[in-house]
């Protein structure tokens, strides 16, 4: 089994070292893709988890009935986006433009590493084509030069240099693309709650309880 697997690391550096020097981007590019892809997966499913999902709807409710203790109850402790959004609610005057104001505060929250998302989903097959035309520009250099060529293999290398990198900026592409769209769809889902909330807050009617007027006693005619 170790056999095996130090057979197949061998042939991952052989690869790799036959790629040429665009491998070495690409790399750095897959590895930050998996790490923020891992920081946004647990990031999410801590965020969208059935249990958060009936917290969430029990604090939209308190908020609809203006109930400001039980919204407070709910929020002590609790760090979340969705639970920032409900103490800025609350510690703000209620306006129109107050679900707008609350969706771009925490937007950023929402939508971390996006943009290094989709820019390595784009910078990847670019920087495989590079590697490509580096590969043919050797093969055609040698082919070219006016020595005579008893090694086909000298030329073979080039070639390869130019299918390996197109590969790998491919994978790494696609590695990200995935998840970014996964997490994209969570982003979106997020503003939705947040516009939810707000709303809740902003057309809340108290209801009969701490927070709802005391009743007027009626005149005995």
């Amino acid at each position: 089994m170790m056999g095996r697997m130090s057979d197949a690391a061998e042939q991952m550096i052989s690869l790799f070292s036959r790629g040429g020097p665009v491998m070495w981007p690409l790399l750095a590019l897959s590895v930050l893709s998996v790490a923020m892809s891992i920081e946004r997966i647990i990031f999410w499913l801590g965020t969208h988890s059935p249990s958060r999902r009936r917290w969430l709807r029990s604090l939209t409710l308190h908020l609809a009935q203006a109930d400001s203790a039980s919204s407070s109850a709910l929020l002590a402790k609790d760090n979340s986006v969705y639970a920032g959004v409900a103490r800025f609610l609350l510690g703000t005057p209620r306006r129109e433009t107050i679900a707008v104001e609350a969706a771009e505060r925490y937007r950023p929250a929402l939508e971390r590493f996006s943009t290094t998302h989709s820019t390595i989903i784009t910078a990847a097959p670019l920087l495989g084509i590079l590697g490509t035309v580096l590969g043919i520009i050797d093969s055609f250099d040698l082919l070219g030069s006016s020595e005579n060529i008893t090694d086909i293999s000298t030329v073979a290398a080039g070639i390869a240099q130019a299918l390996i990198t197109t590969a790998f900026g491919l994978v790494v592409a696609l590695v990200t693309l995935f998840p970014y769209m996964f997490f994209r769809t969570h982003a979106e889902r997020g503003l939705s709650e947040i516009e939810m909330l707000a709303a809740a807050h902003l057309n809340a009617s108290p209801t009969t309880g701490a927070d709802a007027p005391p009743a007027q006693s009626r005149q005995a005619t």
